[in-house]
């Protein structure tokens, strides 16, 4: 570090504490600081999905430092730290950590701080663990490509940053301006006997250091052995020489605009010179307004085959902290890795597509269970924190890695063979019901069909026919007008019919006290009776249903909850009220007839209907009691066919019980449409 007058400027210091301008104003730096690094650690460790490392930092403060923030910052990025253990000498402590390298299950570890031959200590005694580990070493740690040669396992196929080569001082800067002190400065002799195994001139200070170090030493009398490797091994000569440069060139610019006067304000001028310092050679570098060297990275695989080799990759790399590179070139080549491929350095399995992470006791993020996505919800990347809930009209593939659109269901014309069945019973009903009503409108004179108002047969014949062909607006698509003709219109027939059932049974009772002399029950019978009890009955449903349309009608609705995966397209009641008031009163009519009809099932009358009405509404009424729970329990398309078989057994117990053996009669056994007199 160079100081004039509490002026800095920096070429090896990169503590984070320096990067406050307001506590260090005249602080530059030559190396920029340790945020393009660790922005560019953190998209190397997401680009081979490493989220579960280990760091290991220099013995000094700046190390421990230096690898607390960097631990902070990657959990920022989703990555954890499993452990970080600082390279101090300590016998003790070094057992202990030995224990937690050996344990771990991350096989990347990250180096913090300045270079420290620790490392090397550290690393030898647990070789066999060290071998499938991959190491990330800062610039500053440039020297162990030369200081590891003789031992590569810890560093071969590791990551080393390095400053790019117009960081480094050109071999002639050494011979001409280093070199001739050597020889008459003891200190430099000192430090190429130290550094570089070169004997000096001094015959005593070799044997010294031979003894001490126990090393083989070499002539370096020529400046080309030693100076080789320092100058193309390390960039720190570039950085000081760089220093010692710009704040001469400053000094010199300030000198000369404040020549023959006095300096005032000398730290502030020299500020502003060194700012505008600018350096040419090839490259032009100056302070940007972080007081920083801007520069670039360049990211090194260091691959050793038989002798040292670098395989080079450039990382365009700003020394801004939001700055981040968005790829990498190809590293997938099976000579690249220790192993022949990528290590996997993560405390749990990436969860897959269609999964989510659950995390345990575990205090950190990247220790956790795969669990799959509930229903209904995806995810469709790797380690998913959370699955997403599909839309309504979406549904989880198989995977659960992507929606789909869901299954529309309803009673289809082309896709439900139930419909067509359903639709040929209902027409074969239709015409089973003309042929009857024609078979008596043909045989309207005879006994049979006069007895109890044979227009009360017609009208009923009629009401059954309709009932089976109102089945198709349950059928197919619904839309709000079928939806509202559906319910409406079978309620309506419903109602007719089971009214003339009603007059019916009224008239067998009306008939047999009419029977008796002077009977005041003769001026009801005839035909206005039993309209009269048709329209009014009827016309109570009707009203009902005006009421049900005109407050809450019925409408098309999408289902999208009750079947997972599926829309049943259905139609809504809209007022429930309305819905069970229509089946009420129906049910009320039915069971009315059937009590009258009991009642007088055993009055003599030859064609006493009574008992056949009974019959039918026993079968009409224990339907629609059976279809109440059976249409409560279902959903979908499967509600409507209940509802569709219910109109259809009704309509065809009533039709069976009340004409069936009528039209045997006519047919087979004419002799029995006869009219008897009982006395």
């Amino acid at each position: 570090m160079l100081v004039v007058n509490h002026w800095n400027i920096t070429y090896g210091v990169i503590d984070t504490p320096l990067n406050d301008g307001k506590i260090y104003p005249t602080l530059f730096r030559i190396i920029p600081g340790d945020r393009a690094c660790y922005a560019t650690i953190f998209k190397l460790l997401q680009h081979f999905g490493w989220n579960w490392v280990g760091i290991f930092s220099s013995d000094d403060g700046s190390g421990d430092e230096e690898s607390q923030k960097l631990s902070n910052m990657m959990s920022q990025h989703g990555i954890c730290t499993e452990y970080i253990i600082p390279l101090i000498e300590n016998i003790e402590n070094d057992i202990q950590k030995l224990k937690i390298v050996s344990k771990s299950t991350s096989k990347v570890i990250i180096v913090c701080g300045p270079y420290t031959d620790r490392l090397h200590q550290f690393a030898s005694r647990i070789r066999s663990v060290i071998e499938t580990i991959t190491f990330i070493f800062p610039p500053l740690w440039s020297k162990i490509t030369t200081q590891y040669r003789s031992d590569v396992t810890i560093i071969n196929h590791s990551f080393l940053f390095l400053w790019p080569p117009k960081f480094k001082l050109e071999k002639n800067i050494y011979d001409y301006s280093m070199f001739p002190k050597l020889l008459h400065d003891p200190i430099l002799e000192d430090i190429s006997i130290f550094l570089f195994k070169c004997l000096s001139p001094n015959k005593y200070t070799n044997n010294v250091f031979k003894k001490i170090f126990n090393h083989s030493y070499k002539p370096c009398y020529n400046s080309t052995d030693w100076t080789y490797s320092l100058a193309s091994d390390t960039t720190i000569p570039f950085f000081a020489y760089l220093a010692v440069y710009m704040l001469a060139r400053a000094l010199r610019d300030v000198y000369e605009m404040t020549f023959k006067s006095k300096l005032h304000g000398f730290r502030n001028k020299l500020h502003k010179y060194v700012r505008t310092i600018k350096v040419t050679g090839g490259t032009e570098m100056s302070f940007n307004e972080k007081k920083e060297i801007s520069t670039d990275l360049l990211l090194t695989s260091m691959f050793y085959c038989n002798k040292t080799h670098f395989v080079r990759y450039t990382i365009s790399t700003l020394p801004f902290p939001d700055y981040v590179p968005e790829t990498f070139p190809n590293m997938s080549i099976p000579n690249y890795w220790k192993t022949g491929k990528a290590p996997v350095s993560r405390c749990s399995d990436p969860c897959l597509p269609g999964s989510r992470k659950k995390f345990g006791s575990s205090i950190h993020k990247c220790c956790y269970e795969c669990v799959p996505c509930p229903e209904g919800e995806i995810s469709n990347i790797s380690d998913s924190e959370n699955c997403v809930k599909c839309p309504d009209d979406e549904w989880p593939n198989e995977k659960k890695d992507r929606c789909v659109s869901k299954l529309v269901e309803f009673l289809s014309y082309t896709d439900d063979t139930i419909v067509a069945v359903i639709s040929a019973v209902s027409l074969l009903c239709c015409l089973l019901t003309g042929l009857i009503l024609g078979l008596f409108i043909h045989y309207r004179d005879t006994p049979i069909v006069k007895a109890n108002n044979r227009n009360l047969s017609y009208l009923l014949l009629v009401s059954i026919m309709l009932s089976f062909l109102c089945v198709f607006l349950f059928l197919g698509h619904p839309v709000d007008i079928t939806c509202v003709l559906r319910v409406t219109s079978f309620g309506v027939i419903f109602s007719v019919a089971v009214s003339s059932l009603l007059a019916k049974s009224i008239m067998v009772c009306i008939a047999f006290k009419a029977t008796k002399p002077g009977s005041p029950w003769r001026k009801w019978m005839g035909t206005k009776l039993p309209n009269f009890i048709i329209c009014v009955f009827s016309l109570v449903q009707v009203i009902i249903c005006v009421s049900w349309l005109s407050i809450s009608p019925p409408f098309q609705d999408q289902d999208t909850h009750s079947y997972p995966g599926k829309i049943i397209i259905q139609c809504n009641e809209g007022s429930v009220i309305g819905f069970y008031s229509v089946l009420g009163y129906m049910g009320l009519l039915a069971a009315v007839s059937f009590i009258i009809a009991f009642l007088a099932r055993t009055l003599p009358d030859s064609f006493n209907e009574a008992k056949y009405i009974t019959f039918s509404m026993l079968v009409f009424c224990s339907v629609w009691i059976a279809m109440i729970p059976a249409y409560l329990s279902t959903r979908g398309k499967y509600m409507v066919a209940v509802e569709v078989f219910s109109i259809m057994a009704s309509s065809t117990g009533v039709l069976g019980c009340i004409f069936f053996h009528k039209c045997y009669k006519i047919m087979f056994r004419p002799d029995l449409n006869v009219k008897i007199v009982i006395h």
